[in-house]
């Protein structure tokens, strides 16, 4: 039902007890007059008691507890943080560091394979590194690829083979023991005076020089990581007994490189 005040000239919809089939609701909207302050958007909620609105009630009439006492929370969204993106940067390591590539060991432990007679660090050897041997593996396969051999599939697998077999072998003949990765490591750096070999051998020398170079590779390769992982491993007076798996090993590539 429709009401009108005209003394106050306000509007009045009640839909409380006259319309029980709209429910207990009231809704006052206030309608700016000539003669007093306008009052916009005054409402009247309240669905969980049944309120008898006087039918004269005025515009200031006020039944319900202030908007002040609101008891549900407001959420009010918190203001991003903004950081700087570059404050965190000087802290993290470099990406080769991340990646495992130190090209300071990779330098040491090449000279270390160039130059047996001299001591080597033992606590580079004990890193996992695997950028020198891949590189040297590639190259290796490369020459001999120059050479008309196309022998990568052999590279893999007997340096898998030899790889496994020296883990096993070392594992056996040192009390401390040695890691799949260490050994993989040092018998990749030692291929590389076959990596040399491989190289010339591009000029298709035969004969009694390539018998000569042929020994002093394998001989320089076995030397080389047989030096290796008794000063890794701390194998005193050992170096033969480990020389001699070695030479095999490097053997069979001397085999695929004059072959």
């Amino acid at each position: 039902m429709t009401s009108q005040n005209q003394n106050s000239g306000y509007y009045n919809w009640n839909q409380g007890p006259e319309n029980p089939a709209c429910g207990p609701y009231r809704y006052d909207f206030g309608t700016p007059d000539f003669g007093a302050q306008p009052q916009f958007g005054q409402f009247d909620y309240d669905s969980t008691q049944n309120v008898n609105v006087p039918p004269n009630a005025g515009p200031s009439t006020n039944l319900y507890p202030p908007m002040g006492s609101y008891s549900g929370s407001i959420l009010t969204p918190e203001a991003p943080s903004f950081t700087n993106p570059t404050e965190n940067y000087e802290d993290e390591p470099p990406l080769l560091e991340e990646l495992g590539i130190n090209f300071d060991h990779i330098i040491q432990k090449t000279v270390a394979v160039l130059n047996p007679f001299k001591e080597p660090n033992p606590s580079i050897l004990q890193e996992t590194d695997f950028t020198g041997p891949l590189v040297f593996c590639l190259c290796f396969g490369g020459f001999l690829l120059l050479s008309g051999k196309v022998h990568f599939g052999y590279i893999y697998g007997i340096g898998v083979l030899g790889c496994f077999s020296m883990y096993s072998l070392l594992n056996l003949m040192s009390e401390s023991g040695v890691s799949m990765g260490c050994t993989i490591s040092v018998l990749g750096y030692c291929l590389l005076p076959m990596v040399v070999l491989s190289g010339i051998s591009v000029l298709s020398l035969k004969g009694t020089l390539c018998t000569i170079l042929t020994f002093v590779a394998v001989s320089w390769c076995s030397f080389s990581a047989s030096k290796l992982f008794v000063a890794a491993l701390a194998m005193d007076h050992q170096q033969p007994l480990v020389a001699y798996p070695c030479a095999l090993l490097y053997g069979v590539f001397a085999l695929l490189t004059i072959f």
